[in-house]
């Protein structure tokens, strides 16, 4: 039979890794989709956090507080620190919904919009192929397993209710996604827009020509036609694309970290 022993208050600073983790695993990418079920999601950060209690003991990080109170509020700052690592690796993903916004603007397919299962919103054709894409490499790169990583990593740099929230340091990371946010979603979009801003110029030239021509009607073809043709010989380069994004999430990840230690 299997017995266990342990104290409230090792049970107390358990709980305390698991909303960390918890919280991380319902707002990262790849962890958060819609279509895992929620008691993979729990199992994961159950048996991820178990792990890392046998790691980090109570007695190397103690956890003080007086009452019922400071124990909640104990618990806020974990799940807060959770769910800022999750949510601005997240935040990279939509870099490429971004990107596939104009994209469709630009080829005429802005009207077509679909729903997103994984993101339970609305969103553009192109967004959502690239998402997935991105999501894919993701998979494949192996970098679900760096963000695992980081957020153990994370209780080493931010013991448990050692967190110290910096709003400057968060505030100034943001401006700088913002930033590199605009920067790599052109970069991915930049071939179907020159090639759009190529095509209005030759369709503006054919109207001052041949004005008898519906250049309205036969625009709206072209562009979508040419559009598609630039995205399917464009797809090799989404590869390069998702080693930027990846980058910003290690950035972004590591800037928020130091801005809570």
């Amino acid at each position: 039979m299997l017995q266990l022993s342990f104290s409230l208050s090792d049970l107390e600073y358990f709980l305390l890794i698991l909303v960390r983790i918890s919280c991380f695993v319902f707002s990262a990418p790849f962890f958060s989709t819609k279509g895992a079920p929620n008691h993979v999601k729990i199992g994961l950060s159950f048996f991820m956090a178990l792990l890392i209690y046998e790691i980090i003991t109570p007695a190397e990080y103690p956890v003080t507080y007086n009452t019922v109170t400071g124990y909640a509020v104990v618990v806020l700052k974990e799940a807060v620190v959770g769910l800022l690592l999750g949510f601005g690796t997240n935040l990279c993903l939509m870099i490429v919904n971004f990107a596939g916004s104009i994209m469709d603007m630009e080829t005429g397919l802005s009207m077509a919009t679909i729903f997103d299962p994984a993101t339970m919103q609305n969103t553009s054709i192109t967004g959502a192929f690239y998402q997935y894409i991105v999501m894919m490499m993701l998979i494949v790169t192996g970098m679900y397993r760096y963000l695992l990583g980081a957020v153990a990593d994370s209780f080493i740099l931010i013991p448990v209710n050692r967190a110290v929230f910096r709003p400057d340091s968060i505030l100034t990371t943001m401006l700088q996604f913002m930033t590199d946010y605009v920067i790599i979603g052109f970069r991915i979009c930049l071939p179907v827009f020159c090639v759009m801003m190529l095509l209005n110029a030759i369709l503006g030239i054919l109207a001052k020509v041949s004005p008898q021509m519906n250049m309205f009607a036969v625009g709206i073809q072209l562009k979508i036609v040419v559009g598609l043709s630039v995205i399917f010989f464009t797809t090799s380069m989404l590869p390069s694309a998702s080693d930027f994004i990846f980058q910003e999430m290690k950035k972004i990840i590591t800037s928020f970290a130091g801005g809570m230690m």
